[in-house]
C-alpha cells in the first residue's frame, strides 16, 4: 500500500562514497602514471626512451604533486557526472516526480501506464505507448517495482516495434526527418543535451527513440 508520498532515492552513503572514493582513486592513478616512466625505462629495448627520460627528470616534488592533483581533479569530474545520475523518484497520489541534481520532471501519475528500466535509464510510458519520461538511473528494479506496482515491467513492452533510422525512409514526414538528422549529428559529436532536447521534439511528432551505439532506433505512437 502506497502512502500519500513514497520516495525511492540513491542512498546518501553511496553518493558520499562516490565523492570520496573517486577522487582518491584518481589521485592513486595519477601517482601510478607518474611512476610509469621510471618503471618502463628499466625494461631493455623499451620504445620512446628519449621522451620517457625527459618525463622521469621532471623536478620533484612538483612532478608528484602535479600528478596527484591532476588525478584528483579527474576523479572529482567523474564523481560529478556519476552524481548527476543519482535519481530520486517520489510518488504521490497524483504525480510522479523524477529528480536528480540539476533537473526535476513531474508526470501525472494517472498517465503512467508502464515503467521499466532500459540499461541505466528509467523510462515511463503513457497508455498509447508515448514516452512520458526517460531519466538516467542506477536504482535497482527491486526498489522500483514495488513503487510502481502493476505499471512496472521487467522489459520494454514495445521492444519488438523499433526500427533503425536511416536517412530517407519513405514513411517518415519531412519535419521528423529533419529532427532525426539533427539528432544524429548531436549524437555523433557527443552533445547529450541537444540529443535529449531533440528526443522531446520527436516525441511531440509521435516518435519514440532509443539509442544503441549512437544509432537511432524508433517506433511510432498512436
Amino acid at each position: 500500500m502506497i502512502d500519500d508520498t513514497t520516495t525511492v532515492a540513491t542512498p546518501v552513503l553511496a553518493r558520499a562514497a562516490g565523492w570520496a572514493g573517486l577522487p582518491a582513486a584518481g589521485a592513486g592513478l595519477g601517482w601510478v602514471v607518474h611512476q610509469l616512466p621510471d618503471w618502463i625505462l628499466r625494461i631493455p629495448f623499451a620504445p620512446m626512451r628519449g621522451p620517457l627520460r625527459l618525463a622521469a627528470r621532471l623536478p620533484e616534488p612538483e612532478a608528484t604533486i602535479g600528478a596527484l592533483l591532476l588525478g584528483t581533479v579527474a576523479g572529482l569530474a567523474l564523481a560529478f557526472f556519476a552524481d548527476r545520475e543519482s535519481l530520486t523518484v517520489r510518488m504521490s497520489r497524483t504525480e510522479v516526480t523524477l529528480k536528480r541534481p540539476g533537473t526535476t520532471r513531474t508526470v501525472p501519475r494517472a498517465e503512467v501506464a508502464v515503467a521499466y528500466r532500459e540499461r541505466d535509464q528509467l523510462v515511463l510510458l503513457g497508455r498509447t505507448g508515448r514516452e512520458l519520461a526517460r531519466e538516467p538511473s542506477h536504482l535497482s528494479s527491486g526498489r522500483l517495482a514495488p513503487l510502481f506496482g502493476a505499471a512496472w515491467s521487467e522489459r520494454d513492452p514495445y521492444a519488438d516495434a523499433y526500427r533503425r533510422w536511416v536517412p530517407g525512409l519513405p514513411d517518415i514526414p519531412a519535419e521528423a526527418e529533419a529532427v532525426f538528422v539533427a539528432r544524429q549529428l548531436a549524437l555523433d559529436r557527443g552533445d547529450g543535451d541537444d540529443a535529449t532536447e531533440l528526443r522531446g521534439e520527436l516525441a511531440r511528432l509521435g516518435f519514440v527513440v532509443r539509442d544503441e551505439r549512437k544509432r537511432q532506433h524508433f517506433r511510432t505512437t498512436n
